[in-house]
């Protein structure tokens, strides 16, 4: 025998309850929103600016972890809400503790962050410091840039900071005055054109200067008869003057830098 189907009854009666439990669902994750964003505000502020304007590593990884934490809960409805909470508290408390120990101790914070790096010293670029942190030439030259700052040998000392910020020291005749505040105003590209990086002729960029191939191998012979595919980085400025960085360039009296 055959079971007799479900009656039109018990089938609206399953609708129904299947409806109420989408809509009770939904308003749970209303619920959560509304109750999570204030405490995720609350919990922002004690945790102080600095976590959410630099993002250093260990402060990255918090935010992380936190965000994972709160899009579970607000995903998930079957999760309970108190465990989300007990959750985003232990966190802040956590990353707040880190930080005290951080300020206490020199040499247990450095166990959360990575340290300064220096990439460019007296005009020349510091290729196994980028390299140790995985910063290409390009990386550097558009940071430069974003400081203003076109011409790689007016750079006294630049160094990749902790939350992978880049802070540029010029040489004093470079820093100490602007030209507005002279009257002096200066017409013409006054930038430097990359004309090697990492030993690739940027053929592309020889050519819109009006340069050729020749001429650059000429330049590199009078600045000691180098090859190309030694030379890390190589530029022209606005002026006309060759600069360059050698891959193995060795540079004495690099000032260490700490935190």
């Amino acid at each position: 025998m055959h079971e007799a189907p479900y009656g039109h009854d018990e089938l609206i009666r399953k609708k129904e309850v299947l409806i109420m439990e989408i809509v009770m669902d939904a308003l749970k994750v209303i619920f959560r929103i509304v109750t999570i964003l204030p405490l995720m505000l609350a919990i922002g502020l004690y945790m102080g600016k600095r976590s959410i304007g630099e993002l250093p590593v260990f402060d990255f990884l918090v935010v992380l972890v936190f965000g994972a934490v709160v899009g579970a809960d607000i995903a998930d409805p079957n999760i309970d809400h108190i465990h989300t909470v007990v959750a985003m508290i232990a966190i802040a408390l956590l990353q707040k503790l880190i930080i005290k120990i951080k300020l206490k101790n020199q040499k247990a914070g450095k166990l959360f962050t990575f340290e300064p790096t220096v990439v460019m010293y007296q005009g020349k670029f510091l290729r196994d410091n980028m390299k140790h942190i995985q910063y290409s030439i390009d990386n550097i030259l558009q940071m430069l840039r974003e400081k203003d700052v076109f011409h790689t040998d007016d750079v006294e000392l630049a160094i990749v900071e902790a939350n992978g910020r880049l802070s540029v020291k010029l040489y004093p005749s470079k820093e100490t005055l602007l030209r507005e505040d002279m009257a002096i105003y200066k017409k013409g590209n006054d930038y430097e054109i990359p004309v090697i990086l990492d030993g690739r002729v940027q053929k592309d960029l020889l050519k819109h200067i009006g340069r050729t191939e020749a001429w650059l191998m000429d330049e590199l012979r009078k600045a000691g008869d180098i090859k190309a595919s030694s030379v890390f980085y190589a530029g022209i400025t606005g002026e006309g003057k060759f600069v360059i960085s050698l891959k193995d360039q060795a540079l004495k009296d690099v000032p260490p830098v700490n935190h």
